[in-house]
């Protein structure tokens, strides 16, 4: 039965030592996130699940932490901080097995906190903008509370529930969290220019959110019949859906829908989504599965790196042993385009930071984590061009990414790694 409490009432079951799991992405149900906080004092040590969620995180301010412990699957910037501090912990998970944790019982939920559209006449609620392991986390959580708002877009696909489903609901309506995407930069365009011109006409893309995959959609406007099966997406691919650019005519999974696990862009993106048949959203497991994803002829997976040392190996996740953001779906995709037919795995990035170290290197940081491995990689790309690993030998990545490293690191690079060859 459909009978919404206040925020304070529904929390109320939560307990000390218990896990809580909280829908990710900008899904995450604000009003039950503060009402948990605010019990801080009567509650000890609860474990908060999660992977990257926008909005506000109180749970890991780091003066809570007898109260609350954060466990990321994922970690965004607002738990980075008590991450760092040791209050939090970090689980390393592919994006396409984390439903298995839960649905294998390898993690067990004791309470869910959901963020659902208001049901509809027949019952039914959407998960909205971010499905990803939510839907199972709903089938095995304890108890299920759901924040019921008139903002959250009703989205097709998978992430559709019915209010039976559900034990508590709370009734807020609040505006979802947007993201703006600023001008690509003369670098970002550069590199954008260079993954523009590898895609080829009946591609299928995959691409996270950034300034360089906007720079790369905003080069796509004269090419035809693109897909879209990605993790997630934003608003740049908006105009090229309304311009048919892209329309999924020729993929093999999905063919004529946009496929996603979660959403995170203006409200602009939240209003295009809603009731719109074109986008379809699924679980992780259905989304970011390799043998799924390699179904699509020419699928390209676009994803970024923190450093790329220069045999290939590619570090996203840390800052030599700490831990920055994580695994989450990069190897999906990179594996997934590598096996599909025409497919190209790309990692583009900058060649160096913003203040002037490279981001090629000879070396991986010492604790430095490798989320894609030599074996995996095809292109790299930066604003000084195209690197083709695959099928290449070490001396001739060496040199490859050598020479798309930035001018004034070429020669360093180049003379440490083979000082550290020689030993």
């Amino acid at each position: 039965m459909y009978s919404p409490v206040s925020a304070e009432e529904a929390v109320k079951v939560i307990k000390s030592n218990n896990r809580v799991y909280i829908h990710a992405a900008a899904a995450a149900p604000q009003a039950l996130i503060k009402a948990m906080a605010n019990r801080h004092e009567e509650l000890r040590n609860v474990e908060v699940c999660q992977l990257h969620t926008e909005g506000e995180a109180p749970y890991a301010n780091p003066e809570l932490k007898n109260s609350f412990h954060v466990n990321s699957f994922f970690i965004g910037k607002n738990v980075r901080h008590t991450i760092k501090a040791g209050n939090g912990s970090y689980t390393p998970v592919f994006l396409s097995e984390l439903p298995l944790l839960f649905k294998r019982n390898i993690i067990d939920l004791d309470v869910a906190l959901i963020q659902v559209s208001v049901p509809d006449r027949h019952g039914y609620c959407s998960l909205g903008v971010s499905v990803e392991a939510t839907l199972a986390a709903i089938d095995n959580a304890k108890y299920v509370i759901a924040q019921v708002n008139k903002y959250m877009p009703r989205t097709h696909g998978a992430g559709i529930i019915h209010v039976s489903e559900i034990d508590v609901f709370v009734e807020s309506n609040e505006l979802l969290p947007s993201h703006n995407m600023p001008e690509p930069t003369e670098i970002e365009n550069k590199i954008g220019d260079y993954v523009a011109n590898l895609i080829e006409d009946r591609s299928t893309l995959q691409m996270g959110i950034g300034s360089i995959p906007n720079a790369v959609l905003t080069r796509l406007t004269n090419h035809k019949d693109l897909g879209l099966h990605t993790e997630m997406f934003s608003d740049g691919v908006i105009d090229l859906i309304l311009k048919d650019v892209v329309n999924g005519n020729y993929k093999c999974i999905n063919r004529g829908r946009a496929l996603a696990t979660f959403l995170i862009g203006s409200q602009k993106l939240y209003d295009y989504v809603d009731d719109n048949p074109f986008i379809e959203m699924r679980a992780s497991n259905y989304v970011n599965d390799v043998s799924i994803i390699k179904q699509n002829p020419k699928m390209v997976a676009i994803n970024s790196a923190i450093e790329v040392d220069v045999t290939g190996q590619v570090c996203a996740d840390s800052i030599g042993p700490n831990m920055y953001s994580g695994v989450g779906g990069q190897m999906d995709f990179i594996r997934g385009a590598s096996l599909s037919e025409g497919g190209k795995a790309i990692i583009a990035l900058p060649s160096v930071t913003s203040k002037g170290i490279s981001r090629i290197v000879p070396s991986l940081k010492p604790g430095a984590g490798v989320v894609t491995t030599r074996a995996h990689v095809h292109y790299v790309v930066t604003e000084y061009g195209v690197a083709n690993l695959y099928g290449k030998t070490i001396k001739n990545r060496v040199k490859a990414l050598v020479d798309i490293a930035h001018p004034d690191h070429r020669e360093s690079i180049d003379k440490h790694y083979f000082e550290l060859v020689r030993g």
